[in-house]
């Protein structure tokens, strides 16, 4: 009896790791997205006009699962980079429970410095609200940011 009870344990801990290893393997997680927003500040700041090419591209290694970088003129708001918004106005773009998420980003990005704002957006391919948490910073006439969902 004790040993079918060890044998169950086991193997429900083996099940119960390994879909949390597919499932966190699916989507980016939250020290994923700040890595990509480092490595995203770095190239902009060696070559803007490249970096956002690369973030615009599908292939310029700014794409990770549900992860990808945007980012939006600090001057006037429009985005630059982004996998479907790219020429929108950041400051306009509200989540499903009507919070203006991207004029805040626009409002409190500053150089040097990262800012983390809360919201609620669809996962790529859903129409579901989830809760995203968003880096985002100031980086010469550009604020870029990456967000995860939680």
């Amino acid at each position: 009896m004790l040993r079918n009870l060890i044998l169950v344990t086991a193997s429900t801990a083996l099940i119960f790791g390994a879909t949390l290893s597919a499932r966190s393997a699916e989507y980016g997680t939250k020290e994923e997205a700040r890595a990509m927003l480092d490595q995203a500040v770095a190239a902009v700041k060696a070559d803007e006009a490249q970096a956002l090419a690369m973030f615009n591209d599908a292939e310029g290694g700014f794409r990770d699962r549900d992860l990808y970088v945007f980012c939006a003129n600090a001057s006037d708001g429009i985005e630059t980079a982004h996998p479907t918004a790219k020429g929108q106005q950041l400051g306009d773009i509200k989540d499903v429970n009507g919070f203006a998420f991207g004029g805040e980003i626009l409002n409190n990005a500053t150089e040097g410095s990262v800012g983390e704002i809360d919201y609620f957006w669809p996962r790529p391919g859903s129409d579901t609200p989830a809760a995203k948490s968003t880096f985002f910073t100031k980086v010469g006439d550009q604020i870029c940011a990456v967000g995860y969902y939680k």
